[in-house]
């Protein structure tokens, strides 16, 4: 048994979580302002797209290969690595002159996205078993809550900074996240070795990319054109090619034998599906609520309402993550992810029945919001407690990889649904949304499903009463910050006294007290 130097363990968590909530909040930062950004620099609405194309197709290729380094090489550093990535991305898309070089800013800014399997992987490393589920729960939530506020906070610091700002306020937040993580985060002890094979690192880039260009272009190239086929032939023979390898592989990069177990492959379901019906609510109810009233539904709301609208979401998704952990010990994985599911495909059902008022709409993205909240807390939990501490940063890696693929065929079959229905002057009509928000209440039915194959298991309740005072305090932190706006430097919150005790709590890892 080594003995570590103890890190004040508020500190680590309050880094990793201002860390992940800023770049979860790039994912959907720049959605509001694509119109704005294609009228400054004179590009097409083609090009524009590709500012989220580029960035999602970074992310996702980067995502388990550097989560993987982190496993191998030490995750402090690789962390500084994807860190460094989204300030000098965001500096370069801050002062683009084009598209071209904006794109090349989102690339760079995607390599940022092994930060959140990296975070899970430190939690994992330095926190007292007991406490392990609780401080994963809270990023998790963290995590989905920064999503959510990029869509509400996209307006009002355009209108008050212009577009440029979401891309600089990130870089000002990630390097002063970046240097307190250079002082404050322990590097990994228990590190297993080995190298990185590039014939699994490109296959997996590969089919990765092959698979989320035509999912994300498709509309537009035509789902029958012969680009959009290829690539999806060309994902599946990747995809066959990158099993074989990693399979055969004495170090792959993801091993199979770990994506089969029951409580890994059962987890990335439902997670696939989950993706899937977020991303469409984010991606489809700002656009539905500013639609002009005068086409039979819409409510002609601004960019900024219609930030408002998806808020309770953001709200639902972080009370959500705080009660994830308590549901956990008390019923064990399943039932809450049952229930997290069940309340998605509720929240998703009540727009398809009642969708004629602005409350009405924000009360169903509320309830949506909750069951995300429980759900991706439990999720990530289930991964982490499942798989070798020295397989954490890839495993979840590839489980937000897989909500992320999930994401984009949502989006895909939403906008199809959608799309179908468009009268001759291209607006879709009220019928064609309200079936996008039935496909969304069925991924929820069929969440709830998938759910139920995951295996029980009830954590032990090890926890003692002032761990669960800190846990409580930590969440109370963990909510303040994600609400008041992950993408503002970190500030001392008056009243609030965070985790006192934290720091002198034994750690019980392997049934041994370790101070």
């Amino acid at each position: 048994m080594s003995t570590t130097i103890r890190r004040p363990l508020t500190l680590i968590f309050i880094i990793l979580a201002i860390a992940s909530a800023a770049m979860s909040m790039l994912q959907s930062l720049l959605n509001p302002a694509l119109p704005l950004i294609q009228h400054e620099l004179n590009t097409t609405q083609t090009a524009t797209t590709w500012i989220l194309t580029a960035w999602a197709l970074s992310a996702a290729a980067s995502t388990p290969l550097v989560g993987r380094m982190g496993d191998l090489f030490g995750k402090k550093r690789t962390i500084l690595f994807a860190l460094g990535a989204i300030v000098a991305g965001s500096i370069l898309a801050t002062f683009a002159p084009s598209i071209g070089l904006l794109l090349a800013g989102r690339v760079l800014q995607g390599l940022g996205g092994a930060v959140f399997p990296l975070a899970f992987g430190l939690i994992r490393e330095n926190f007292p078993t007991a406490r392990v589920a609780g401080a994963v729960g809270i990023m998790s939530s963290v995590i989905a809550v920064g999503g959510g506020l990029g869509s509400v906070l996209a307006g009002p610091i355009v209108d008050a900074l212009g577009w440029r700002a979401l891309f600089w306020l990130p870089a000002t937040v990630v390097a002063v996240v970046a240097i307190g993580a250079a002082f404050v985060l322990p590097e990994s002890e228990d590190r297993p070795g080995g190298r990185l094979r590039p014939l699994g690192a490109v296959l997996l880039a590969g089919w990765l990319v092959a698979l989320l260009l035509p999912l994300s272009n498709g509309s537009r190239w035509g789902w029958a054109s012969p680009l959009t086929i290829g690539l999806f032939v060309l994902a599946a023979v990747l995809i066959f090619a990158w099993i074989r390898i990693e399979a055969s592989s004495p170090t792959p990069i993801v091993d199979m034998k770990m994506m089969r177990l029951p409580a890994v492959w059962t987890t990335n379901l439902v997670a696939f599906l989950f993706g899937a019906g977020m991303f469409a609510m984010i991606a489809f109810v700002p656009q539905y609520v500013q639609t002009n009233p005068a086409e039979g539904y819409g409510f002609g709301a601004t960019l900024t309402l219609a930030g408002l609208v998806i808020l309770p979401m953001t709200v639902g998704m972080a009370v959500g993550g705080v009660f994830s952990a308590p549901l956990t010990r008390s019923f064990g994985y399943r039932l809450p992810l049952m229930l997290a599911s069940a309340m998605g495909a509720i929240g998703s059902a009540l727009i398809v029945i009642e969708h004629f008022a602005l409350w009405q709409i924000a009360l169903a993205c509320g309830i949506y919001g909750l069951g995300l909240g429980i759900a991706y807390a439990a999720l990530t939990n289930v991964i982490v407690g499942a798989v070798p501490a020295h397989q954490t940063g890839v495993a979840t890696g590839m489980n937000t990889n897989i909500r992320t693929v999930g994401g984009a065929v949502g989006t895909a079959v939403f906008g199809a649904i959608v799309t179908s229905t468009a009268n001759g002057e291209g607006i879709p009509t009220a019928a064609g949304y309200t079936a996008g928000f039935v496909f969304i209440t069925i991924t929820g039915i069929a969440a709830t499903a998938a759910a139920a194959l995951i295996p029980r298991r009830r954590p032990a309740p090890t926890e003692t009463r002032e761990e669960l005072r800190d846990e409580a305090l930590e969440a109370e932190a963990a909510v303040v910050i994600a609400a008041a706006g992950a993408a503002l430097p970190a500030t001392e919150i008056p009243g609030i006294e965070i985790a006192r005790d934290l720091d002198a709590a034994p750690d019980h890892r392997d049934g041994v007290a370790v101070r």
